[in-house]
Order: C-alpha cells, then structure tokens, then sequence
C-alpha cells in the first residue's frame, strides 16, 4: 500500500480514507480501535476518519449512556463525517421524539451528513440544522453534503440512509427520502461547484434488500461517485471492491464489518480529472493490537456503571435457560418462526402488565425482531433482562377490530417458514393455528382466544383492546394493519419499557419455568 495519505505525482492524488460502522453499542471496542487508527496513521499519514452509523443500541452500555459513551471516543478519534444508521432512531418517541440522537448531534465534534433525511419538522433539531451542501461545517450540525478542502483538494461527501428505518426503527418525524434520487442530486450539485472527487457515507448495505437499496446499487445507478464508505449489513469488504463495469469511471465500495473488530483503511488514486486509478485497503483488526492506555483510563468509569447494573440480581430464577434460535446459527427453529419458551415469556410479561391498567385486554403481541438474545439458566440479572430487550419499547395499548387483528396475523405468517422480525409472539390463552404453505395473506387458518374458560374464535367485526410495543404499535417490521390504527389515534403508550414488564414477571414467578406450549401451529410441520 501507499505510504502516505496524500501523494501529488504525475498529476495524481491518492486520498487516504479511515472507516467504520456498526459500533452497536460495543463501547469497550474503543480502546483497542483508537490504537489500531494511531498505528495506521503512523503507517500511512493522516486522511480523513468516516463512521457509517449504527453506533447505537446493542448493549447495556447504550441502555446506560445512550450514545454518550461512544461520543466520548468518537471525538476523542477526530471522526470527519457520520451518517445516522437505522438503529440511530430506535429510541424514537412518539412523544418527546429523539431526545437522545439530538444530544448524541450536540456533543458531536463532527458534522453529521444525510441528503436524504429530513429533520425539519422534529423540534429537537431545530437548532442543528445546516445549509444543504457547506464547504465550512461545523461540529454536531446536520447537512446533506459538505466540501472539505484535503491537501489543496475538494473532496465532497454526502450522506445516506436506509429507508429500511420505517420499517425496522422508528424515526418519527424524521423522513427518509428515496437514495437514488438523494445521490443525483448530491453529485450534480457537487460537480457544480467544480468538485471532481465524490464519496458518498452510506448506511445502506454493501448487498442488502435491493427493494430500499443497497451500495452495489448505488454504484450502478448513480454516475459520479467515486467511492462509497457503507455500514448496515456489517460486511466485511476487504480489500475495497472495484466497480469498473457500470461507468466509464470507476467507483471504489468499502465496509468494516461490524462491531469495532476492525478499522478500513483504503488508498485511492486520482488522475488529474478526479477518475480514479487504482485502489489499495485493507480492514485491520484490532484485536491484533493492545488497547490505548489513555483511551482505557476513559472506558473504566463506563464500564465499572455497566458492570454494576449489569450484576444487579432481581430476584427470579431461570430453572432452565430459555433460548433464543436462529435459523442462521444452525437451529432448526427460530424465534422469527416459531413459538419460544423466552416469547412466551415475553409476552405473558406484557400482559400482565395491560391488563393492570385494561383489564379487558384480549392478548399481547411481541414481535420477534425485538427479541434479541436468550435468558441464561439461573439468578437472572438486570443486564441478563436488557440483553434480551435492549431497546426500552413502550408498552402500548391499541384498539383493533377483530379484521384488523386478523390482518396482522397474516402479516406476521408473510414469510413463515422462513424468518421475520415482524413474527409475532403471543400471550397465554391465545392460539393461533396456520399453514406456511399456502400463499401470503392466506395462510391464517384459525385465531382463538381463552375468554371465560373456552376458547373463542376473533370476530372480525368487535373491537378488542391488544397490548404491544411502541415500536410494532406504528407500524414497525411491516405491521400496517397495527400502524394504521395507530395512524388513526387509537393508542395509548402505558409508559412500562419491555425489560421492566419482563422484570416484573418473573419476580412474580420466582422461579421462571417456561416451555412452548402450542399456543402457534403450523399444520404444514406438523404433517
């Protein structure tokens, strides 16, 4: 690789550009990534530090410090550029909105970038609002585009984000545009201004779901850009992917897996007209690396608060650990397929904690993406609760006819067998019987419910009063049967976040047994 982050030969120009994404809440991870980016820029000179976003949730230290924590390393790093991820606005409210990202925003001794985010009509932001491109930014200011003058050179960067998030997060206010049409109008605006050497900070997925696109896309559809930092499906891309094919200049595509395991280091040369030549890079891993003495003075009174919280016991008892299967870790089941013990759990937690406040309500739904690591065997703990829920959902309440309800069934069985975020766990006393083979929206064979000792089948034409999260509530995992009413102001947010009701139930068990217990019946398995 090159040596040096800026190389002026022969009318050429090698950038060197330092990435990450997808921290997830991984705070501990800093350390050891501050040593491994001082080594590199001692290895090959300065140039400039992008995240790809999802730096939060994940762990107890974001249900702790909120983005805080990381904000804390991040500036300590001299990041240059950061584009919100989806997991940025998963603690949307629908009340008081993202307290939290705008906090995250003001701290930050960074510019964040996305042309196609909208902050405009959520007041939180107001004063961080930046003009669209700015070739002066300012830290913790919100822009689509800015242009940063690099060793006597213009680089312009913009920013985009999934469209996935109105499905998988809850960004609230906050719009997400359509990125092809975002990215056009960035590097015609860009080359505007005479700007010839475009990157475009993405968290859109190297390959991800082609329907909201993805950074292959990206570098086939849109002319222009030069190379593209991406985050969101946690690829590693190393070395950087050379697209030749689309163009007649190429663009240069990297990503750096996920977690802090590794920092992207990429070189990438320009002729004289801003067309790039050749590119090198490489993902450090800095687990390779011993963790920065300073940068570990600072992590201690974090993870001493974590720690605390985490061993915290609440007096319950798991007498067998409940799982939490995958498809793609090798089990047979999965809990975004089928009925689990942990689900179950889950969802009788929250029904108990509705019916304290409607004691009419028919029956609580969790979805299944929200569900996030299994419960250990044991004295369970705090951190044990959070690391199952991590994302501090609301309880909601919602009105829903019985046509509703069963729409939402059918929404949830969409992909079954295979999984999905938005497959729903059920409370005690529901049953709900179906066949994965029949095509989507068909699949619903029977919903009953336990009402007065005997099971009932759902009347498409009652109302029911049904508990879930805040983030299913409006629509989240593709539920818009749920969204529509709650579009339509038939909900009330109780206030219980998912770990606390979770916490609550089993202390009232004491000692927590749980099995499957046929509440979902997928005929189709069965024969």
């Amino acid at each position: 690789m090159i040596s040096a982050s800026a190389v002026m030969a022969d009318d050429t120009f090698t950038l060197t550009i330092y990435h990450t994404n997808d921290l997830h809440g991984r705070t501990d991870a800093y350390p050891a990534l501050v040593a491994t980016l001082n080594e590199a820029r001692e290895t090959y000179g300065e140039g400039l530090l992008l995240d790809a976003g999802d730096v939060f949730s994940g762990t107890l230290y974001f249900n702790e410090f909120q983005g805080q924590d990381a904000l804390t390393f991040m500036n300590l790093m001299g990041y240059d550029a950061f584009v919100p991820g989806n997991h940025e606005f998963d603690l949307g409210d629908p009340e008081t909105g993202h307290q939290a990202l705008a906090a995250f925003f003001a701290g930050a001794d960074f510019p964040i970038l996305g042309a196609n985010l909208d902050f405009s009509a959520s007041p939180e932001f107001a004063e961080r609002l930046g003009e669209s491109i700015t070739v002066d930014p300012q830290p913790g200011y919100l822009y689509d585009g800015m242009i940063l003058e690099h060793h006597g050179e213009r680089i312009g960067i913009f920013g985009l984000s999934t469209q996935d998030s109105d499905a998988i997060s809850s960004p609230g206010q906050v719009t997400i545009g359509e990125y092809r049409q975002a990215a056009e109008t960035m590097v015609e605006a860009f080359e505007a201004q005479g700007v010839n050497k475009i990157i475009a900070l993405t968290h859109l997925g190297y390959d991800s779901d082609p329907s909201v696109g993805n950074d292959l896309l990206l570098a086939e559809q849109v002319e222009g850009i030069d190379v593209i930092i991406g985050g969101h499906s946690h690829t590693r891309v190393a070395p950087p992917a050379l697209l030749t094919e689309h163009w007649p200049a190429p663009t240069v595509i990297g990503q750096a897996g996920e977690y802090g395991q590794h920092l992207g280091v990429m070189q990438v040369t320009f002729d004289a007209e801003g067309v790039v030549q050749e590119v090198s890079g490489e993902l450090l891993a800095v687990d390779e690396r011993t963790p920065d003495a300073a940068a570990l003075e600072l992590l201690a009174p974090y993870t001493a608060a974590i720690e605390a919280l985490r061993d915290e016991q609440v007096g319950a008892k798991a007498i067998l650990a409940l799982p939490n299967p995958r498809h793609g870790q090798g089990d047979a089941l999965s809990v975004r397929a089928n009925e689990t013990a942990l689900g179950n759990l889950i969802a009788d937690g929250q029904l108990h904690a509705a019916r304290k406040v409607v004691p009419d309500t028919l029956m609580a739904l969790q979805n299944s993406g929200g569900i996030r690591e299994a419960l250990p065997q044991g004295d369970i703990t705090v951190g044990d609760l959070i690391a199952v829920q991590p994302f501090g959902n609301r309880l909601t309440l919602l009105e829903v006819t019985g046509a509703e309800l069963l729409e939402t069934f059918e929404i949830a069985l969409t992909n079954a067998p295979d999984e999905s975020g938005g497959f729903l766990q059920v409370s005690e006393g529901t049953r709900l019987t179906y066949d994965s083979r029949q095509p989507a929206g068909e699949r619903l064979i029977s919903l009953e419910v336990n009402r007065e000792g005997a099971m009932q089948a759902i009347d498409p034409d009652k109302i029911y009063t049904v508990a879930t999260n805040n983030f299913t509530a409006a629509g989240g995992d593709g539920h818009t049967a749920l969204g529509a009413a709650h579009e339509d102001g038939r909900y009330t947010i109780v206030g219980h976040t998912d770990w606390e009701m979770l916490r609550d139930h089993v202390v009232s068990h004491g000692e927590v047994f749980y099995q499957p217990q046929g509440r979902i019946v997928d005929i189709a398995q069965d024969e």
